[in-house]
């Protein structure tokens, strides 16, 4: 009931890129703070186990490196990701975006999973101000042995999961 998920064949692996999408009752600001790296990420994102800022370019610019739990009773082996991101304006709300790089050694117990172009857009919503509607982008390649079913269902009820944790979180 917090989100709706989609997904099409993705041009960029032979993955699929997924939309998910849902109104946040919170102003942009915080809610793309909430998101982005930086200190709130990994207080309520419940898949999300480590995050490392690596290098800074600017204000809000960096390349991170964040792991996740294991998921469907660990089927799928916690990932490990290196990502460069950026959060910037975009119209009238904000938008922060990313993508792996091939960056320093994987650590033990790890797969190195591959975000190719992803994103989220939060914009206020017109008539309701205190409201956000926030749109993301996702093509992640977990690689390793997976069914393309087990990612599937991941996948769809992680980016659900997201707002639900995201809106408890924005409560607080």
């Amino acid at each position: 009931k917090d989100a709706t998920v989609w997904r099409k064949p993705s041009e960029e692996f032979s993955g699929y890129l997924y939309k998910a999408q849902g109104v946040v009752e919170d102003v942009t600001n915080r809610i793309v703070d909430h998101i982005r790296p930086g200190p709130y990420r990994l207080d309520w994102d419940s898949l999300m186990t480590t995050m490392d800022i690596m290098e800074t370019f600017e204000e809000n610019c960096c390349v991170m490196r964040y792991t996740t739990a294991g998921q469907l009773w660990n089927i799928i082996a916690p990932r490990e990701f290196v990502d460069f991101s950026y959060t910037t304006s975009y119209e009238d709300g904000l938008l922060t975006c990313g993508i792996s790089l091939d960056y320093g050694e994987v650590r033990p117990n790890f797969v190195r999973g591959f975000n190719h172009p992803c994103g989220w857009f939060c914009i206020p919503l017109k008539d309701y101000p205190s409201h956000s509607l926030l749109t993301g982008y996702i093509q992640t390649e977990l690689r390793g042995m997976l069914p393309q079913s087990a990612v599937d269902t991941a996948m769809s009820s992680t980016l659900a999961n997201f707002y639900s944790d995201l809106k408890k979180a924005l409560k607080t």
